[in-house]
């Protein structure tokens, strides 16, 4: 996709991931909806893009809900123009362990998954018909192996993996492109917050991210989607260990289960 005149909608842009893939794509030429909870961090995002000359609104809501999808579309339809490109990138990391109660499994559901689905729900049928358009599916290197202590974080990016693949299968050949990205760690508020948690089942999770590799800037994430969208590049690995150890997992899965027992035992897990 030639990035160059698009508009491109990205959800979690007011910090971290989101907020460097909102100027990596104004930088490209995009003009950008910027989505996100937080008011301020929109709005910096915002400031961030048009100080470098850039095109970018905020829009201040919940995307992972059908009303607050709608709000973000209809935004860039009335700032910009048709939305071409749409990365689902806001997250959370959710309860530890298994979660206190069904209320921790629906919120990460909602925001780690169905808001993909029903952002694509929303916006495949008008790409279809137009033959063209792009979704970035922001999921982790959790998706393809798993995360230590936190079982919602781990099934929810699973499951964001899973989908976009089928968007791929199923829409492939019919003009929609699809990159799903699968990072490591990388330095943002929502591992800082992890790291720093009263609760000793999240600092051990974020340890188990620190120590596995290492933990990047979020401007390296940034850059590898806007390329696997202007090449048309389904999986983004910006950490390149991933992919060893996604293969040796799919070699043995007993061996590397009780590998990955081992290691969260040396975590104190």
């Amino acid at each position: 996709m030639q990035i160059e005149g698009t508009v491109t909608v990205i959800t979690g842009a007011g910090s971290g991931i989101g907020r460097t893939l909102a100027r990596e794509f104004a930088a490209a030429g995009s003009s950008v909806v910027v989505g996100d909870l937080s008011a301020d961090g929109a709005a910096a995002t915002v400031e961030a893009i048009t100080t470098d000359g850039g095109a970018a609104v905020a829009v201040v809501g919940d995307a992972a809900s059908t009303d607050g999808i709608t709000r973000l579309l209809d935004a860039a339809r009335d700032a910009f123009g048709p939305v071409d490109v749409y990365v689902a990138n806001a997250g959370i990391i959710g309860a530890s362990g298994l979660g206190d109660d069904e209320a921790d499994w629906d919120l990460i559901l909602d925001v780690n998954l169905r808001a993909h689905v029903r952002a694509a729900k929303a916006l495949v049928p008008e790409w279809e018909a137009r033959g063209s358009g792009y979704f970035v599916g922001v999921a982790s290197a959790a998706g393809l192996l798993t995360q230590v202590g936190a079982a919602g974080y781990s099934v929810t990016k699973h499951a964001a993996v899973g989908f976009a693949e089928w968007l791929s299968i199923t829409y492939g050949d019919k003009g929609i492109g699809v990159s799903c990205v699968c990072p490591m760690g990388v330095e943002t508020p929502l591992l800082s917050g992890i790291t720093d948690s009263a609760d000793p089942q999240a600092r051990m999770a974020a340890a188990a991210v620190r120590n596995a590799g290492e933990v990047m800037g979020p401007e390296r994430v940034a850059e590898l989607t806007v390329a696997a969208v202007r090449d048309g590049t389904f999986l983004v690995l910006p950490h390149p260990a991933v992919l060893d150890m996604y293969r040796q997992k799919g070699a043995d899965y007993d061996r590397w289960l009780s590998g990955m027992r081992r290691y969260q035992a040396g975590l104190g897990g």
